[in-house]
């Protein structure tokens, strides 16, 4: 049977780097994770305790396309309360994770052969989502003095659609007001989509992240429950659409997924009403983020971007390697620390870059930077 090419796809690294560290844990190792962005929290009690009543209450069945019309309200409301923005419910998409947005999004806006932009290094599934829909990726390389974000002189002609990440996957950088108008105004002149990736949203430690919403309704707005509040597995995410093109977005989610699952939609909406549990578990980040940037240039990464969010810093290890992906699989197998390559976040110029996550637990942050100081003391002796 033949293979499209349109599913010919880089695999995601990391999680190749997951499973890695998975078999050496099966061997009875003790690996520190700081290879996946994904939190050591729950779900806060309140998303738990919201589905625990539920179940008992209600068959769990279909939703309508769009997501649950409180869960929309909620999500509508959060803009109000961080943002300032009123933004209608009617525009709020719920989707299967901030992935199911990504494919809704590129296949509303874009044209079969269509090219879009996006920064790199950037999140990898990006580019594999684009090239499955028949859509060509075009790598945008960004710079250190940009603090790794595009800037306008960045975009070309000719592009259909540009996707920024503030905070961005790898680097924590974020796009200040002015930067995000800039990028925004660029694109209006070049007839480019704007599709704003505001994940990290929430996951701020110097200033608050600026949402491209706050500059213009015409732009499509990408956010998910995963990362702030702390629901990876439960793949509930959502996007904000300017009005008219809602409908064309629900006709589309009607096909591909009928609905969002209803469970993590009732846990989402508790998850709403969780915000001071969450808060706590950004202290922690923010006391591992000032670990990491104390104990990594310690151990000898020191060329690191200043991460403003997020939970992830983006080190060039090019005066330790031209392979990252095999010096993360040294300092796996050496130090018991799962890092990630930075191939997967730029092809180009991945070979010299490592990304360290630091969202488990602030004991893992500490015994991980000891073993990492351990390590590369041994490798330079």
């Amino acid at each position: 049977m033949k293979k499209s090419s349109r599913g010919h796809v880089d695999p995601f690294i990391v999680m190749d780097v997951m499973e890695a560290a998975r078999a050496a844990e099966a061997k009875g190792r003790h690996i520190i994770h700081m290879e996946v962005g994904q939190p050591s929290t729950p779900a806060p009690k309140a998303a738990r305790d919201a589905l625990v009543r539920a179940m008992d209450e209600d068959a769990m069945g279909y939703t309508v396309a769009l997501g649950l019309p409180a869960l929309r309200e909620g999500i509508a409301a959060l803009y109000k309360d961080w943002y300032g923005v009123t933004l209608d419910p009617n525009r709020v998409v719920v989707t299967p994770g901030s992935s199911g947005a990504f494919i809704l999004a590129f296949t509303a806006l874009f044209e079969a052969g269509d090219k879009v932009g996006l920064g790199e290094p950037g999140y990898p599934s990006y580019r594999q989502i684009l090239k499955a829909l028949n859509l060509t990726p075009v790598g945008l390389p960004t710079k250190p003095e940009n603090r790794l974000q595009p800037v306008p002189a960045d975009i070309p002609d000719g592009l259909a659609g540009l996707i920024t990440a503030s905070p961005a996957n790898p680097s924590g950088t974020m796009l200040d007001h002015a930067a995000l108008e800039g990028l925004i105004g660029t694109c209006r002149d070049k007839d480019t989509s704007f599709i704003a990736d505001e994940i990290y949203h929430g996951l701020q430690y110097d200033g608050r992240a600026v949402s491209a919403l706050e500059l213009t309704d015409d732009v499509y707005v990408i956010n998910s429950f995963s990362k702030y509040f702390s629901m990876t597995g439960w793949r509930v995410g959502w996007m904000v659409v300017p009005e008219d093109h809602v409908r064309q977005i629900e006709r589309l989610a009607q096909n591909m997924f009928i609905c969002p699952p209803h469970a993590s939609q009732i846990a989402a909406l508790g998850a709403l009403q969780g915000r001071d549990e969450l808060d706590a578990n950004l202290a922690t980040y923010a006391t591992n983020r000032q670990l990491m940037l104390e104990g990594l240039p310690s151990a000898g990464f020191d060329k690191i971007a200043p991460p403003d969010g997020a939970f992830y810093i983006y080190a060039d290890v090019s005066d330790h390697t031209n392979d990252s992906r095999a010096f993360a699989a040294e300092i796996l197998e050496e130090a018991g620390v799962a890092v990630t390559p930075g191939l997967d976040f730029d092809p180009v110029r991945g070979a010299t870059t490592l990304r360290f996550s630091y969202a488990r637990s602030t004991e893992d942050i500490r015994e991980g930077l000891a073993r990492l100081t351990t390590f590369m003391a041994a490798r330079a002796g």
